[in-house]
């Protein structure tokens, strides 16, 4: 899935625009929760060598929010990465050149926006 398909994806399916927060990065593109506005997914273009790689090139990558003990374990696959300028213990950075199924793109997108969805608060019903 490319950075233009994944858009249009995260548009039509979780209704949720993409907004680029920073002049410095005019391509970096923030999708959050209309209710609560917490961020389930950035994507970016970035140097390889940021990811650790060993390529200068840029590529396109999307940071998502991942269930904590799965962490390491999507780490292992091919395309997925810790994540680049957030919080590695709570996201991940996956490629977006092919190498990450679209079907394993589109499941990490809804578990970030499951995990960042605003939280149901449960109503105390009161002894008589």
């Amino acid at each position: 899935m490319n950075r233009e398909e994944l858009e249009k994806y995260i548009t039509e399916n979780y209704n949720a625009n993409a907004e680029f927060l920073w002049a410095k990065y005019p391509d970096y593109a923030i999708f959050r929760h209309n209710s609560n506005r917490k961020w389930f997914a950035l994507i970016m273009t970035i140097s390889k060598e940021k990811l650790g790689l060993p390529e200068c090139d840029m590529i396109d990558i999307m940071n998502v929010k991942c269930e904590t003990i799965m962490i390491n374990s999507f780490r292992a696959e091919k395309g997925i990465y810790a994540a680049y300028h957030m919080n590695k213990a709570n996201w991940i950075s996956v490629l977006l050149d092919g190498s990450v199924s679209d079907e394993k793109v589109k499941m990490l997108i809804d578990m970030s926006f499951r995990l960042t969805a605003p939280k149901i608060k449960k109503v105390k019903i009161k002894d008589k």
